[in-house]
């Protein structure tokens, strides 16, 4: 089922069309999150902070991928919203052989590369066996990774946000029972986490690519379609490459930080682990609020239909204000027992960083909100570009602040906490600043007034 998001209440289908998206993501942190909660209580803190620091390693890699495939989203979204349905079969082929093509790249470099991204890391001696051992079973999902996103990004961008939804409960549950069944009864320790994680996504990855090509029809690509067309691929890469580059400097960014938190020893890893699980659960809705809002962008932006994306601006600005306040409150209230899910209480050590970490991002939420409704805007209206400049401006201060204020004996390791909401507030600023200054020529597509002339 496609769903218009060019029509009809704006807030009502905002809301309706981002729901499934903020379950959806909140289900895939499931898979990382349940290897570590289980590594955590089951198989101790050095396999704890091993898992944790793959994570980032992880997530930085298969945010290329995400990019790619968000990119392409964003392309497939004004193409539906100017009914284009040849060039939006077209597009489809194209992006999926060039992002099929970079996904290969990526798994044969991590493979090449698997002792000296460690080295690079700063992993401590102890847990260098385990992080190996953890990763090389990981990236064994990669491809999984490349078919679930695509084919998710395919269909919310024609309206369908239910679909990935369904497909991702599915995996996330099967993951926790693989992960309990792995870990605690085949004792395959963090090799067993990994395994548990990646049969699930493959799961999900195959099922929703079989969903598409059996539901779907008027979306199925025919011989026609699998040609080259340099003008298509010329605009999916344009927003595909940018959209990457942005979540990669983003999650590079994310990466580099640590680095420089391993280096502050395993209790600092572990908590750093642990908090940011949390910290991912607590602004993961709003993030794919963001997500979502592109589309609804994206979509209009095709349509030529400036007035209703201005009038979803303001009901996104305030829908996505008023949760990050809510989620905030929650946050530094309950940090304490949310630490104590992923770490024995006795532990006391470990809790008291990971408080610390939490109650300092979780002031400033509605900075991310902000942020990633940018992120989402810019990309829709094929400013991809932006979005790449609005990282760099957060992501820059994070790290640059993070490595100075650390340095600082009286400071510590909570100067690297405290550079995070700088850089959103710096970022969130830019950001209106350029919508200010250039607003009135910004919401304009001159390929869609060309299409209805």
């Amino acid at each position: 089922m496609e769903s218009q998001l060019t029509e009809g209440s704006i807030t009502k289908k905002l809301l309706k069309f981002a729901f499934p998206l903020m379950i959806g993501n909140l289900l895939q942190q499931c898979y990382n999150v349940a290897d570590t909660l289980i590594v955590g209580k089951f198989l101790g803190s050095d396999a704890l902070a091993a898992v944790g620091s793959s994570y980032t390693l992880m997530t930085f890699l298969t945010s290329i991928l995400l990019g790619l495939c968000m990119g392409s989203g964003a392309f497939f979204s004004i193409e539906f919203g100017k009914k284009s349905l040849e060039r939006l079969k077209n597009s489809f082929f194209l992006s999926f052989v060039l992002i099929g093509m970079v996904t290969i790249l990526i798994n044969i470099a991590v493979f090449a590369g698997i002792n000296w991204i460690i080295q690079i890391l700063q992993v401590p001696q102890e847990i260098t066996g385990l992080m190996k051992q953890y990763l090389l079973w990981i990236f064994t999902g990669i491809f999984a990774t490349f078919l679930y996103n695509y084919f998710a990004n395919l269909l919310r961008a024609v309206g369908n946000s239910v679909v990935p939804l369904v497909f991702l409960a599915i995996s996330a549950i099967l993951n926790v029972i693989l992960d309990l069944l792995c870990v605690l009864v085949l004792k395959w320790g963090v090799a067993g986490a990994a395994i548990a994680t990646v049969f699930s996504q493959y799961v999900s990855g195959i099922g929703i690519c079989i969903y598409y090509f059996v539901k779907f029809p008027k979306l199925r690509i025919q011989r026609r379609h699998i040609c080259w067309n340099s003008s298509i691929l010329k605009e999916i890469s344009k927003l595909s490459f940018l959209t990457c580059i942005q979540q990669s400097i983003m999650n590079f960014g994310i990466l580099m930080v640590q680095g420089l938190v391993n280096s502050f020893g395993t209790v600092v890893m572990a908590a750093f682990a642990a908090a940011v699980k949390i910290d991912s659960f607590a602004y993961m809705p709003v993030q794919d609020f963001g997500n979502a809002f592109s589309t609804y962008i994206a979509q209009n932006y095709g349509a030529g239909k400036e007035d209703r994306i201005k009038k979803g601006m303001k009901s996104a600005g305030i829908s996505a204000f008023l949760f990050c306040i809510a989620v905030s409150l929650l946050v530094c209230i309950f940090a304490r027992p949310l630490m104590g899910i992923f770490v024995d209480m006795e532990r006391t050590d470990i809790i008291s960083v990971g408080v610390g970490y939490l109650r300092i991002e979780a002031s400033f939420y509605f900075g991310i909100g902000l942020l990633f409704l940018f992120y989402g805007f810019y990309r829709a209206i094929n400013k991809p570009g932006m979005s790449v400049v609005l990282t760099v401006i957060s992501l820059g201060t994070r790290v640059i602040l993070a490595y100075v204020l650390s340095s600082v004996p009286a400071i510590g390791v909570t100067g690297i906490w405290a550079a995070v909401p700088i850089g959103w507030i710096l970022a969130d600023l830019a950001g209106a600043g350029y919508y200010i200054r250039c607003r009135k020529h910004l919401l304009i597509n001159k390929k869609s007034i060309e299409t209805y002339q």
